[in-house]
């Protein structure tokens, strides 16, 4: 049985949402949940509920990381051995191999900095990324990277692509998934020197390289993973939602606004419309799921554990992509992977562009 870890200090009215969202996904998709966080607050609402059959337990942890907690600070709380905060202990429980899986809704760059630490990174992965899932005109795309990294080197968007083509492939079940450059034209030469750096590397891989893409190509559906700094892909992300809601905030104001008739076409198509807002919902669109911990309905679309999460992290690309490299698959040793001390500034500098987006609302 998947067993999978949620922090119930996660979301912001902690912790009734997260553990009715884990009751429902330990019903529905027959997996085992473990709830981290305040035993005393978690307690009452578990009994409330009815969790009759179901393989349900609580791993206290009396602390929490919010939105306050970033610098210097947060790095110490994510590293410290004696821990006791809801994200450090059940990111403990998935590295010691007591758990398959771990979810959240809390802070996103909280989430990334302490994965960082306690989990580690992949031999040959110079840094974690945000991976969410982007509707298409086909179905979804694997856009990474949306935040974390704001400022990449080639070899950066290489390692995402791995990244993002193991998950496609392994989690969201793609075969042998297309990988696409983010760039201002889709011919090869264009883009700037980050992704001019980048091509080489991807036309020399195994990857199912798909070559450049602009942004309505991403939406056309024309790949299935779509790799990008972390400044370019925050970009495509909110630029995204705010016309998804302009376009939706619109139609309500028409039909509020409009004739009779106008109303009464306003509530013949009220089903449609409600589909096509639920599409365009970033909140709608699945957490990062595990490879062994991810649900999918009939129709492909993945769902996330907790309704109430509009902050999720990412951390499945990880266990993906470590899986993907226990079986020798493309993720090869970094010359310097070794190194403890190297190892140590890897993981400063990639605190820096993860604090920055710490605060951040940043969805699925």
């Amino acid at each position: 049985m998947v067993r999978i870890v949620v922090d119930a200090m996660g979301s912001d009215t902690y912790p009734t949402p997260d553990v009715e969202g884990a009751v429902l996904a330990a019903r529905e998709y027959g997996v085992e949940i473990i709830l981290v966080g305040d035993e005393k607050l978690i307690k009452p609402v578990l009994v409330s509920q009815n969790t009759d059959g179901l393989k349900i337990r609580i791993v206290n942890a009396p602390e929490m990381l919010t939105m306050k907690d970033k610098g210097e600070n947060l790095v110490l709380k994510a590293r410290s051995k004696d821990a006791k905060n809801s994200m450090a202990v059940g990111i403990d429980l998935v590295k010691n191999g007591e758990a398959d899986a771990f979810v959240s809704a809390g802070n996103t760059g909280a989430g990334m900095v302490t994965a960082l630490f306690r989990l580690g990174r992949i031999r040959g992965v110079d840094r974690p990324a945000l991976a969410p899932i982007f509707p298409t005109a086909t179905g979804t795309c694997v856009v990474l990277d949306i935040g974390a990294n704001p400022d990449c080197k080639p070899e950066n968007l290489y390692q995402f692509g791995i990244l993002g083509s193991i998950y496609a492939e392994k989690v969201r079940g793609v075969k042998n998934p297309k990988v696409g450059l983010v760039s201002n034209g889709e011919e090869e030469g264009k883009g700037n020197e980050l992704v001019k750096g980048a091509t080489p590397l991807f036309k020399a891989s195994k990857l199912n390289y798909f070559g450049n893409v602009e942004g309505k190509e991403v939406i056309g559906g024309a790949v299935d993973v779509a790799v990008t700094d972390g400044f370019t892909g925050n970009v495509m992300l909110k630029t995204s939602e705010a016309v998804a809601k302009l376009i939706t905030d619109n139609i309500r104001q028409i039909i509020k606004n409009g004739s009779f008739l106008t109303k009464i076409g306003g509530l013949l198509v009220k089903p449609a419309l409600g589909a096509i807002k639920k599409l365009l919902d970033p909140g709608e669109q699945g957490a990062a799921q595990r490879r062994a911990g991810h649900a999918q309905h009939d129709d492909g679309r993945h769902v996330g554990l907790q309704a109430d999460a509009q902050h999720r992290h990412h951390v499945g690309l990880l266990h993906a992509g470590a899986h993907h490299a226990a079986e020798g698959g493309a993720v090869e040793q970094h010359p310097d992977a070794g190194d403890a001390d190297n190892r140590h500034a890897q993981q400063q500098r990639a605190v820096i562009g993860i604090d920055e987006i710490a605060d951040e609302d940043l969805p699925a």
